[in-house]
């Protein structure tokens, strides 16, 4: 799978690996000649007391030491670059997505998952990429160049090598096998520890509220209790990598110096000799460590990986139309057509043979009971799930057959959960129309009843709002999610109990500017208040996600006993009825 990625992700840069390719072989090799010219200046400059070749081969040593420095900041330079290039186009093929992905798709992750294969996912493999170019590439040459030097220098002396690298090897393999497994646990628990902490900011009012500080506090340290015993598991492990690989390093050389020694005393060998062997020999086992840590990386890069595919990998369940139908005749007319859905693993469905009927110039209400399935069933107007039976009709154009695009300009929905993002109250405000003028701002937010606190801000429409609007209360955040809608001058609005954080007066007066100011639109009102609703034109009522009674607030008061039982718990008889 990591294989899969980096083939995917380094192609568009080549040319730039083969720069970074050849100024690290450049310098492997200038590292690898600098042994040899040491030994030639011991055994016939140094031995022989001949200055003259030690101050001219001492000259050749350093202009090679200069090209090796040179050649490695050139291959660093741009190695870091490809590595960092890497890092951003896996991340936008991630975000690209995700953005792709509907609900489901994005519940079935998480959101902690999901930034957290975003952030620290693609950081692993961008530190493994960069390694890479700057260690692993060279490593290989240096080894293998090593050798052929060393067997230069003395081949029985070489044979040495045939015990010490399979150690070594043998060593570095095991231990790896060994971390593989905590890595991928310790990318869980990581997504564990996210998912409690983004929890606990998100709901600090609610825990502060509850007084359940202790609680959480608990909670947050048994999720990081788990991440740091699975990280001491694999630090141990890894801990043990450099001590061994230096016990077998320093192991070799007190053997080469040791038989090395035997050789040059029975004449067999040069001191120039033992000593360049032995830089040769410390040159392959430091190509073998570079490789070892980069071994170290590879499997939490390969989990890494493996997480990332699963996401790039993953096709959204809202597909997008291979024909879309780009142009409509009829303009805002709405139908649900024995509209079923189901939540995947689901036992009994969420919504079952639902029809509704909604037109220009009408408000049509949907009401039911807690978990009767209205939000979810607006969530289907705007494809943010796809229908498992049924036609959802906009314009008598089944939304599976319509362009995306065309999509959103027809449909525009307050959620039942207003969000707003990080910027200023105009920013948010154009979010679906980034061309609105500031008087159809001005005109949006007088019609949502915020125009006033909105002027009583500093800045005004450039006032800033925070992350998710936790800056203003949640009327103002609603107010300013309907006032979006407004801009964006949809021919359908969907309002998902998008009163409910509003007073009586404030209610009534935003929906008495709503209706002239959207009175050629087509209005679907999900409400748990009656008051919103009953002057409504069509009521639709829920019932465990069937429709159970579609009429005017008196029809459905006179015949319809779900209607009447919700009706009864808001207001009296007398109330009900004037």
């Amino acid at each position: 799978m990591l294989m899969k990625l980096l083939r995917v992700h380094l192609r568009p840069y080549w040319n730039t690996i083969g720069l970074i390719v050849l100024f690290q072989f450049l310098q492997t090799l200038a590292t690898l000649y600098l042994p040899t010219l040491n030994a030639d200046i011991i055994d016939k400059g140094v031995i022989t007391g001949d200055t003259g070749y030690v101050m001219k081969v001492g000259g050749w040593m350093l202009g090679i030491t200069v090209l090796q420095i040179a050649a490695q900041i050139v291959a660093v330079y741009f190695g870091a670059r490809t590595a960092m290039a890497v890092g951003r186009d896996v991340r936008e093929s991630i975000f690209a997505r995700v953005q792709t992905f509907s609900a489901r798709e994005v519940g079935q992750f998480g959101a902690p998952s999901l930034i957290t294969r975003t952030t620290n996912d693609v950081q692993q493999i961008q530190m493994l990429v960069l390694l890479t170019f700057t260690l692993m590439v060279s490593a290989p040459i240096m080894c293998v160049g090593g050798i052929v030097l060393a067997l230069r220098q003395d081949v029985p002396l070489s044979s040495l090598l045939l015990v010490i690298i399979p150690i070594l090897i043998g060593v570095v393999a095991l231990i790896i096998s060994r971390m593989r497994p905590l890595f991928r646990s310790l990318q869980v628990k990581l997504d564990r520890v996210n998912q409690v902490m983004r929890e606990q900011i998100t709901g600090i009012r609610v825990i502060r509220a509850f007084v359940r500080d202790d609680r959480e506090k608990a909670r947050y340290e048994v999720a990081n209790d788990d991440l740091t015993q699975v990280s001491l598991k694999a630090g141990k492990i890894m801990a043990l990598m450099f001590p061994t690989v230096m016990l077998i390093v320093n192991l070799s050389s007190i053997a080469v110096l040791w038989f090395g020694g035997h050789r040059i005393d029975s004449d067999h060998m040069q001191v120039g000799a033992l000593t360049a062997f032995l830089s040769y020999l410390m040159q392959i086992l430091m190509s073998i460590m570079m490789a070892t840590f980069m071994f170290i990386m590879i499997p939490r890069a390969e989990v890494c990986a493996e997480r990332i595919q699963e996401v790039t990998s993953t096709d959204t369940s809202v597909t997008p139309p291979a024909a879309p139908v780009t142009e409509v005749t009829r303009h805002g007319e709405l139908e649900l057509k024995a509209v079923s859905f189901r939540y995947p693993g689901a036992e009994a469905a969420v919504l079952s043979g639902v029809r509704l009927v909604a037109r220009p110039r009408e408000v049509t209400a949907i009401i039911g009971s807690t978990g009767s399935g209205k939000t979810t069933l607006l969530n289907l107007i705007p494809r943010l799930f796809d229908v498992s039976e049924g036609e959802v009709l906009v314009d008598g154009v089944d939304v599976r057959r319509l362009d995306p695009d065309l999509l959103s300009r027809l449909v525009g929905i307050v959620p039942q959960r207003p969000y707003l993002f990080t910027g200023t109250i105009a920013t948010n405000l154009r979010y679906g129309n980034p061309d609105a003028t500031d008087e159809e701002l001005w005109e949006a937010l007088e019609i949502a009843q915020a125009k006033d606190f909105v002027e009583a801000m500093d800045g005004q429409l450039d006032a800033s709002i925070a992350q998710g609007g936790t800056n203003v209360s949640g009327g103002q955040r609603q107010r300013l999610a309907i006032a979006r809608a407004l801009v964006h001058r949809p021919e359908i609005y969907l309002f998902d109990d998008s009163f409910s954080a509003l007073d009586y007066a404030t209610d009534a007066a935003l929906r008495a500017a709503l209706t002239e100011y959207i009175a050629d639109a087509t209005v679907v009102i999900v409400a748990q208040r009656v008051s919103t609703i009953r002057d409504a034109d069509r009521i639709v009522v829920l019932d465990d996600g069937r429709v159970v009674g579609t009429g005017t607030h008196e029809e459905l008061m006179d015949g319809n006993p779900t209607y009447r039982e919700i009706v009864l718990s808001q207001l009296t008889e007398q109330e009900a009825a004037a």
